[in-house]
C-alpha cells in the first residue's frame, strides 16, 4: 500500500478504547477523538489520502465521495453490518473492496427488541417516569396503569435472519406464538424448534398479528416495506416494534395511525430521518403511545468491541493479500 510500513487507516468516529489502541498498534491509524460526524468535505479529504477508510452507519459514502478517492484507497472497512449508506457498486467499479461486521450484534439487538416488545404493551416507560418526575402516586389500584398481557399473543416477525431468529427464541420463552414473513422459508428444523408459522404473504400476516417486529435489512427493495397501505392492515389493538432501520416504515403514515387510534402503540429504536425525530412522535411518547429509544439496540461495550475486532481482522487480511472474511459482494445486496 503506497510503500508505507503501515497502512493509513482513517476512522470516522470514536471507537471503544481497546479497539482504538489495537488500531494504533497495527496501523497508522488516524482517530476521531472528538467523535464528531465528518462532513462530506471531510470524508472526501479522507478518501483522497487514506489506504483504508473505516466509516460507520452515520457516514454516507456515496458515488460522489468514491469518485474523489485517491489511488491508495483500496478498502472501506465498515464499522457496522448495514451498508445501505455505502455505494458498493461505485466502490467495486473503482477497485475498492467493501467489508462489514455481520453477526456480532445479533444477541444485543434481539435483547433490545424483546425489551421494546415488553415495554410498549406493559407501559413500562410510563410507569418508570411516575416517581422520578414527582407525579402524585396514591398507591396500587386494581384499574391503574393497565397494559396488555404478552403471554399467548401472536408475534409477527418481518425478516427471519439472524436477529429475527434470536428475537423468536426469546419471544417463545415469553409464551408468544411465533409467526414470520421472509424472502425464503427457513429450515424445517428451525420452524419446529420455534413452533413458527410461515406466511408467504406479508399482508395476510400483518392483518392477524398482535405484535409486529421489524428485523429485516434496509435495501432499495425494502424501502417503506411497511407502507401506508400495509400499516392500515394491522389491527387497532396491535403494537409495532422496529429495531432495524427507520426507512423500512412509512413514518408519516405510522404517526397518523397512532394519532387517530388505529394502532395501539409503537416501540422504535430507529427513525426515518434520524438523528432528527419527528416532533409528533415525541408528543405521542408523552401520551404513552410510543416508546422511543436513541438507536441503542446494539449499544453494548462487548458488541462494539466485537465489531472493532471484525474490522481489524478484515483490514489485516486485506493488507496481507488475503480475501477479507466479511467482504460485501455487490450481487448479493
Amino acid at each position: 500500500m503506497a510503500g508505507r510500513k503501515k497502512p493509513l487507516v482513517v476512522i470516522t468516529r470514536k471507537l471503544p478504547d481497546p479497539v482504538e489502541t489495537r488500531m494504533r498498534e497495527l496501523f497508522d491509524a488516524r482517530l476521531n477523538v472528538e467523535d464528531r460526524p465528518m462532513s462530506q468535505a471531510e470524508l472526501i479529504a479522507a478518501v483522497k489520502e487514506a489506504d483504508v477508510l473505516v466509516p460507520t452507519v452515520t457516514d454516507t459514502i456515496d458515488a460522489q465521495v468514491i469518485a474523489e478517492a485517491g489511488p491508495n484507497l483500496k478498502l472501506v472497512a465498515n464499522f457496522g453490518n448495514g451498508i445501505e449508506k455505502i455505494d458498493v457498486a461505485a466502490a467495486t467499479a473503482r477497485g475498492i473492496t467493501v467489508t462489514n461486521t455481520p453477526g456480532v450484534l445479533t444477541e444485543d439487538t434481539a435483547d433490545m427488541t424483546m425489551a421494546l416488545i415488553l415495554s410498549v404493551p406493559r407501559r413500562l416507560t410510563e410507569g418508570a417516569n411516575i416517581l422520578p418526575e414527582g407525579k402524585k402516586w396514591a398507591g396500587w389500584s386494581p384499574t391503574w396503569m393497565l397494559g396488555r398481557r404478552i403471554w399467548g399473543k401472536r408475534l409477527g416477525i418481518v425478516g427471519m435472519g439472524r436477529i429475527g431468529t434470536a428475537v423468536a427464541r426469546r419471544a417463545k420463552a415469553f409464551g408468544l406464538s411465533i409467526h414470520y414473513h421472509n424472502r425464503h422459508r427457513v429450515m424445517g428444523a428451525l420452524e419446529d424448534e420455534l413452533e413458527a408459522t410461515y406466511w408467504e404473504s406479508l399482508d395476510q400476516m400483518l392483518a392477524r398479528m398482535d405484535i409486529i417486529s421489524v428485523n429485516c435489512p434496509s435495501t432499495p427493495a425494502t424501502f417503506h416495506l411497511l407502507s401506508a397501505r400495509r400499516l392500515a392492515l394491522m389491527q387497532p389493538s396491535a403494537y409495532l416494534v422496529n429495531t432495524a432501520r427507520g426507512d423500512l416504515i412509512d413514518e408519516e403514515a405510522l404517526i397518523r395511525m397512532l394519532e387517530t387510534g388505529k394502532l395501539a402503540g409503537v416501540g422504535l429504536d430507529v427513525y426515518e430521518n434520524e438523528p432528527a425525530i419527528n416532533p409528533r412522535l415525541l408528543k405521542l411518547a408523552a401520551k404513552g403511545k410510543a416508546v422511543l429509544l436513541p438507536h441503542m439496540g446494539s449499544a453494548t461495550l462487548e458488541g462494539r468491541i466485537d465489531m472493532g475486532e471484525k474490522v481489524i481482522i478484515n483490514i489485516r487480511a486485506f493488507c496481507d493479500g488475503h480475501r477479507p472474511p466479511d467482504r460485501v459482494i455487490p450481487s448479493r445486496i
